[in-house]
């Protein structure tokens, strides 16, 4: 199929092509075809056929070939104008090997501070900002006085709740990692604040340091590592260092990292494709027992999805 004529085909014939095409290519190679300017029009759902001079054409929007650009495993470069009714879709497919899911290092420092991870910066992802500002602000965020983060790295998150706290100086952040250098990190990022404690520490070992019970609870990306049991983990958490009336913010991952991208989609081994089993069997069990301890719960996000706790118990 001519790569020309693609703005006259089908999605599905779209993905055909251009599946076998990106197979073809090497990582930072580009595929480019050409595709209605999504900008000719406005309020149009993809797949509607306008008449452009002599020849029928679809629509798609920029999000449309996004979307399609991530599950090619590419990058979508910026488009490029041809002339006022085409642009020229242009997409780089993305080195997998340059992915820190694949970088073998030592365990601790696999999500250190010189590792790939370090370079990641998930406040700045809008697709995980939104949501978990949402769900600081459903857990009333301002009046959590103790705070604790399991699996803190470099303090993201800290830094999320002290953008949007008037009174986060009246706050008691406690955070606990176990990779050395990544605490040392957030140490130094918050060294100004003595309201906000880092330690190193295995969460298995989570009793020992004895810090007591905390208003909320937060962990994003943590709880599923392969070293921890999850729900063990997660019931000994909420029976021991959560408060009756305290909240829980846990983020489970439905993303990879991947050459500078956030790609969607969890994956398991022996899966070439994005399967998300473990993740929902996760989010249900958390679901479930969190609501026979009298939590509301919602669930929300979508490369990251959130389970936001609140306590509605009377006693």
């Amino acid at each position: 199929m001519c790569m020309d004529r693609l703005y006259k085909k089908s999605m599905i014939e779209i993905m055909q092509v251009l599946q076998t095409k990106v197979a073809e290519l090497q990582a930072k190679e580009i595929v480019a075809f050409k595709a209605l300017n999504p900008d000719i029009t406005i309020s149009i759902y993809s797949g509607n056929e306008l008449r452009l001079e002599n020849e029928s054409v679809i629509y798609r929007s920029y999000k449309n070939w996004l979307d399609l650009s991530q599950q090619l495993h590419c990058k979508m470069l910026t488009p490029q104008i041809i002339d006022e009714n085409f642009v020229l879709i242009r997409y780089e497919k993305l080195n997998a090997d340059s992915s820190f899911h694949k970088v073998i290092t030592q365990k601790e420092e696999k999500y250190g501070e010189s590792s790939i991870f370090s370079q990641i910066h998930k406040n700045e992802e809008a697709a995980f900002i939104y949501y978990y500002l949402q769900a600081l602000k459903n857990v009333n965020i301002e009046k959590r006085l103790r705070i604790l983060n399991l699996g803190v790295n470099s303090g993201d998150e800290f830094e999320a709740i002290e953008s949007i706290c008037e009174n986060f100086d009246a706050l008691e952040l406690v955070g606990i990692d176990y990779c050395k250098s990544a605490i040392n990190a957030a140490k130094q990022k918050f060294k100004r604040s003595e309201n906000v404690k880092f330690y190193q520490h295995d969460i298995n070992e989570l009793n020992s340091l004895e810090l007591g019970k905390f208003d909320l609870i937060i962990s994003i990306g943590t709880l599923q590592s392969s070293n921890l049991e999850f729900n063990k983990l997660l019931m000994s958490i909420v029976q021991n260092q959560l408060k009756k009336d305290g909240a829980m913010i846990l983020g489970f991952p439905n993303c990879r990292w991947i050459d500078g991208e956030m790609v969607y989609g969890a994956r398991v081994k022996n899966y070439p494709f994005s399967e998300m089993g473990l993740l929902y069997k996760d989010v249900i069990f958390s679901k479930k027992y969190l609501q026979q301890k009298k939590f509301r719960v919602t669930i929300t996000g979508k490369d990251y999805i959130f389970l936001t706790a609140t306590s509605i118990r009377k006693d």
